[in-house]
């Protein structure tokens, strides 16, 4: 199975494709789709769309894991990110891709078996268990790999039960 996990921006969106075989995790591809604060907003969002709309049809993922929205003490950079996460579920829908909603705690639960581990923590788990060189950077592809492992393992979770 290939998970793709997304931690959606308007500014910087993560993308992580990971490959989950048995009880291998291998990382496929990650990185981030930048856009410039000085582009119009509905550019970016076109831009976020190509991009990730091309890397879904490359690497063909069935289950995408994306980042619950959640309002902090800013909603202002709420408002973009939830129109980022807007045309990425938009993009899922386009691509026939089943969606799994994650919230922060239960990606940091299922990577370091910690729902308040720190953002050092998850890195260094997403490091190891994908057996890379280095952490993976920027954080926001190292973020978008947690999700979709997270995902992944949701998804595998759920097919052993519902095979019983």
């Amino acid at each position: 199975m290939i998970a793709l996990g997304i931690d959606p921006g308007s500014a910087i969106c993560g993308y992580g494709f990971v490959e989950l075989n048995g009880g291998q995790v291998v990382a496929k591809n990650f990185g981030v789709i930048t856009t410039s604060p000085k582009a119009r907003m509905q550019d970016r969002l076109l831009k976020i769309h190509t991009e990730l709309d091309a890397l879904i049809k490359t690497f063909r993922p069935q289950i995408m894991g994306i980042e619950k929205l959640f309002f902090g003490k800013n909603a202002t950079t709420a408002i973009p990110v939830g129109q980022a996460r807007g045309v990425v579920l938009l993009c899922a829908a386009q691509n026939n891709l089943d969606v799994l909603e994650i919230t922060p705690n239960e990606v940091k639960q299922s990577i370091t078996g910690y729902g308040g581990a720190d953002k050092a923590q998850v890195i260094y788990m997403v490091t190891k268990l994908l057996r890379l060189a280095e952490p993976p950077k920027p954080d926001d592809a190292a973020d978008a790999l947690a999700i979709a492992i997270a995902a992944g393992y949701e998804a595998n979770s759920f097919a052993r039960r519902n095979s019983l």
